[in-house]
């Protein structure tokens, strides 16, 4: 079917647009010079109803320079080529190469048709020599007659489009006039050249003013006085001839650039709409642009393809991942570079680069090299930032640091050179030229300027274009991000612009640098497809019963996916939505929307999974209950046992004293007994003496009653009443004995004698016994100074780990930040390969050299600190023979050189048993020669991960110590009766003896020096026996054991 009128003229839009706002440039042959964003709107019938172009930076320089290979605006070569003779003829048109401001290429774009439509007297030199230029889709000849067809069913008539002409011509002649200096103008003014009246008088025509005025516009300004004469009065100031051309170039750029608005303007007219329900928006901006010579519209292309690349990154991979992180879903996170540092480079408030030159643009004397020096100063040690001569392109490197500056883009290095910066941001004329066009006849040029600002200020406006771009490209960003946004990256498959031929690395790069390949990886593992739980039950519950459509909305879903028995990798539930994998999404509603029959199936389906599930969370729910209640009642048991434990401790450390005083009063009553019976051998004061020992029962009683019930006495109260009966009972002793010596015989005192006699030899028993009361005491005080020791050395141990902790989390977070150093290494790499692909490329198309120098390689950490730690060591016996070590135990007499001897011995001997362990026979699973308990190997291995502090060598102060701890052979473990002992004596760090004991082998007794090939090889602190509690014995205990079994007396060096 045929398009609407409005269809037509949106498709009108795109040559007309092209036409005057694409150009040739060395890598696109129809290059869009200028950003727009086309508008489709649409009513609620999906019917065309209106559009709307915005336009961005249309690159003005373009129209008075250009590179040799690059062409002017189309529209210039249409003209020349593709006018009728009457048009020509008004306009005074001639070949492309009659123009300076069209310099560079001057060859048409024609077929082997239309190129001989085209007189030879309109062709230049260089088409006449090279022939035509060949693109598939350009044809200057061809488009100007589209283009003026465009303009026609645009609404403009043939008046309309002439002026449109004239103004384009007018360009081009404007661009023929020539200045030289004046040598009757004592201010050292300049004229218009002889050869150029000609072009001053056809371009004042076709802009519709006189000529007389224009002459004098172009080689002065108007400035108004501000003292010195009456206030208001005008001077005139003449120009020197760069001046001039600087003046007549900024016309040019006026005219054409206020010409290129007013075109968009009538297009827009031409489509209007009043209401819309909705629209689909086309952006479409230069790409990003690195040349050799990089300017201001570089500058501002580059920009925006950071903020529309930031717009890529946020939405599609940012966005996108954190609504995955919001959901709950376990994606793995995709890394991406983020380019805010760059956008924040150029339009930062306070000292971006459009602010810096904005503000240089309003002083008195503006100038580019004190702008450069400023967005040094400004952003100086910025990694983006840099001076040109760290280019890798060579041409980039002989310009100064005030002549240009470096910016580090998402897909590359550009070199800026800022000599016209200035200007270039400037969107003004000076007062003498807007006075002209605005008093034109021309009608079209009136309305032009219509809007322009009063030239009565003496100093030249300022109109900054940067600012002007930074806020057009806000609302552009703005609107794009209320918005659902598609985008379509455009990989060029080669440098030469030529078909069929395919370039990996240079698409690899686009790709790379676009951030394709990270969004290709998200969509490896995302899920694109997704749907809140409301609108997925609103859209498939009329296809089920009524008792499955009043599910909730989650409980729904659930039992949808899950009984239609998908693969749960193709689908994830979020919290508030369902994710569904690739086209997943299709195939689940295809299901639900299939025929009534396999519907019957799901709902079945459905019915089944909810009894399933359900009957699944009450059985869970009654175990954890049953948990629960178990967890209760055991912890309840706990609690008792633990109040047990406690009680009785409590009352043990309270009432021991008491207990202890009673035992020693009770063992006395022995000894009133033994008095009681003497007693009653006396014939002679007999009840006086048993009355003694009444009394002596009453006092014992008394002291007693007096510990029970006094519950706070105190250890020396119960020793007082311990003495204070034993003194008493001494007394009576004393005096019983007196009268059995003066009442018996000889007889008498010999059995008086015996009796003395067993009392001595009981008070020797308890003298014994004391003494062994006390060598136990002093023993139990032994050990438990090996306990404290053994704490003490536990709580050091304990601190020294704590400490290695530190150690470890500081080092850990050296090597993290290390990681961090390295990636942001490996991201500078990065950029410096694209960098160097970049430079090489524009290398390549300007025939330059590209600096191939590899980058710098930093140092690790990790080797500086080990080649610290080598230094650090006294003696390094690692490296030498065993003839050397030998030699040097034999004949030195430097004790640390004798004691690192010793440890370079045990090294070798643990790398020894290492290597032995680890080339023994597979089959074999146990070791009968084992040198140590694998308590003590365990310790020694978990030791070997740990951080182990260095060991000063001090070979005369070495401490004796003896341990002891279960041993059982690797066959004996299934048999517990076989448990031996395993004895060790550590002269300092060392063994000295060792010795194993078990019940039905022979004791293995092992000397230092003689059996090192089959005693433990570790150092004390790598067993752990130190932290074993009940593990170290006293000497005499180990002495005892190894006298027993054959062992020889140990003789300790003399310190």
């Amino acid at each position: 079917p045929l398009l609407g009128q409005l269809s037509k003229k949106i498709l009108d839009a795109n040559p007309i647009l092209e036409a005057f706002g694409n150009a040739k440039t060395t890598r696109n042959n129809n290059s869009s010079r200028f950003g727009k964003f086309i508008e489709v709107h649409y009513d609620a019938k999906h019917t065309v109803v209106g559009g709307h172009i915005s336009h961005y930076l249309l690159e003005k320089s373009r129209i008075c320079t250009q590179s040799p290979d690059e062409r002017n605006y189309h529209v210039f070569y249409m003209l020349c080529a593709g006018a009728p003779q009457q048009l020509r003829e008004k306009l005074c048109l001639g070949k492309p190469d009659d123009y300076k401001y069209l310099s560079g290429c001057t060859q048409y774009f024609t077929t082997s048709t239309t190129d001989k439509k085209i007189p030879t007297a309109n062709k230049s030199k260089d088409h006449a020599k090279r022939g035509a230029l060949k693109d598939p889709i350009l044809d200057d000849f061809e488009d100007f007659v589209q283009l003026d067809q465009a303009l026609s069913r645009l609404g403009l008539s043939g008046e309309g489009k002439l002026e449109i002409y004239k103004l384009v011509a007018g360009v081009l002649h404007l661009g023929n006039i020539s200045f030289e200096d004046n040598p009757e103008d004592v201010k050292g003014g300049c004229k218009v050249s002889p050869s150029s009246e000609k072009s001053l008088t056809i371009t004042s025509s076709l802009i519709g003013v006189d000529p007389s005025e224009m002459r004098q516009a172009l080689v002065s300004r108007v400035m108004q006085s501000k003292g010195g004469g009456v206030k208001g009065t005008v001077i005139m100031v003449p120009l020197k001839v760069y001046e001039a051309n600087n003046a007549r170039d900024a016309l040019a750029k006026a005219l054409y650039s206020r010409l290129f608005d007013h075109i968009v303007s009538i297009i827009n007219l031409s489509i209007p709409f009043k209401a819309s329900s909705f629209y689909i928006g086309v952006l479409d901006i230069a790409g990003f642009e690195y040349f050799t010579v990089n300017s201001f519209e570089q500058f501002c292309i580059n920009y925006c393809n950071e903020k529309l690349q930031k717009f890529f990154n946020d939405n599609i991979l940012a966005n996108e991942q954190e609504l995955y992180k919001r959901e709950g879903l376990n994606v793995p996170v995709i890394k991406f570079t983020d380019n805010q540092d760059v956008i924040e480079l150029i339009e930062n408030k306070g000292n971006g680069i459009f602010m810096i030159l904005d503000e240089e643009s309003k002083l008195p004397k503006p100038s580019f090299s004190h702008f450069t020096s400023e967005v040094h100063n400004s952003w100086q040690g910025h990694y983006r930032l840099s001076y040109p001569r760290s280019s890798r392109l060579k041409a980039h490197r002989s310009l100064r640091d005030d002549e240009g500056f470096l910016v580090r883009h998402f897909a590359g290095a550009v070199c800026y050179n800022t000599n016209q910066f200035i200007e270039k941001n400037n969107d003004a004329l000076h007062a003498s030229l807007e006075f002209l066009v605005q008093e034109s006849e021309n009608k079209l040029l009136n309305r032009l300027f219509a809007s322009g600002s009063s030239a009565s200020k003496g100093k030249l406006s300022f109109i900054s274009v940067g600012s002007k771009f930074k806020t057009q490209l806000s609302e552009l960003m703005e609107k794009l991000e209320k918005n659902g946004t598609n985008f379509i990256r455009c990989i060029k498959p080669n440098s030469r612009m030529v078909d069929h031929e395919f370039e990996g690395s240079l698409c690899l790069a686009q790709l790379k640098c676009s951030g394709t390949t990270s969004v290709l990886e998200l969509m490896e593992y995302g899920y694109p497809s997704r749907v809140p739980f409301g609108e997925l039950h609103k859209m498939y519950k009329s296809y089920l019963p009524p008792e499955l459509a009043k599910l909730s909305a989650r409980t729904f879903c659930e039992a949808m996916l899950h009984s239609l028995k998908l693969n749960n990798k193709d689908f994830k539930f979020g919290i508030t939505k369902v994710f569904f994998r690739p086209g997943k999404f299709v195939e689940f509603d295809r299901i639900m929307r299939s025929d009534p029959e396999n519907l019957k199936a799901i709902v079945a389906n459905v019915k089944k999974w909810l009894v399933r599930s359900r009957w699944i969370k009450s059985a869970f729910c009654a175990i954890c209950v049953i948990k629960l209640k178990n967890r209760i009642i055991y912890r309840n048991k706990c609690v008792l046992v633990m109040q047990k434990v406690i009680r009785g401790y409590l009352a043990r450390k309270k009432h021991q004293p008491r207990v202890k005083g009673l035992q020693k009063i009770r063992a006395i009553k022995t000894n009133l007994i033994k008095m009681e019976e003497v007693a009653n051998q006396l014939k002679k004061e007999k009840d006086v003496m048993l009355n003694q020992v009444k009394i002596l029962y009453a006092a014992i009683d008394e002291a007693t009653m007096k510990i029970k019930s006094n519950q706070s006495i105190t250890p020396k109260q119960i020793d007082d009443l311990y003495e204070g009966v034993m003194k008493k009972i001494d007394q009576n002793t004393q005096l019983l004995k007196t009268k059995l010596q003066e009442q018996k015989n000889a007889e008498e005192q010999e059995r008086l004698r015996k009796i003395q006699l067993a009392l001595e030899a009981e008070r020797k028993a308890k003298e014994e016994e004391e003494r062994k009361r006390r060598e136990e005491e002093e023993n139990r005080k032994k050990k438990a100074e090996m306990e404290a020791k053994r704490k003490a050395e536990e709580a050091a141990r304990l601190r020294q780990e704590e400490l290695d902790r530190k150690t470890a989390e500081a080092l850990q977070k050296q090597l993290h930040d290390e990681a961090i150093r390295d990636s942001k290494y490996r991201e500078q790499l990065e950029q410096e390969r694209r960098d160097h692909e970049l430079a090489t490329r524009l290398a390549s198309e300007s025939n330059g050299q590209v600096d191939d120098s590899p980058p710098l390689i930093r140092k690790s950490e990790n080797i500086r600190a080990q080649q610290q730690l080598i230094g650090k060591q006294k003696h390094d016996l690692s490296k030498w023979k065993y003839s050397e070590l030998r030699d040097a135990i034999n004949t030195s007499c430097d004790i640390e050189l004798l004691e690192a001897c010793r440890h370079e011995f045990h090294r070798r001997l643990k790398v020894y048993h290492a290597w032995k362990a680890k080339n023994r026979n597979k089959r074999s699973t146990m070791d009968e020669n084992e040198r140590a308990p694998k308590s003590v190997m365990e310790a020694a291995a978990k030791a070997s991960t740990r951080v182990q502090p260095r060991q000063e060598i001090n070979a005369t102060t070495s401490v004796h110590r003896y341990f002891r701890i279960p041993f059982v052979r690797p066959n004996d473990t299934n048999d517990p009766g076989k448990k031996g002992w395993w004895y060790a004596h550590f002269d300092g760090q060392y063994v000295a003896r060792q010795m194993e004991l078990h019940v039905d082998k022979q004791p293995i007794l092992l000397v230092a020096g003689v059996d090192d090939m089959q005693m433990c090889e570790l150092s004390l602190d790598e067993t752990g026996l130190t932290r074993k509690r009940g593990a170290e014995i006293l000497e005499h205990e180990f002495n005892r054991e190894w006298e027993r079994n054959g062992g020889k007396a140990y003789r300790k060096i003399a310190n």
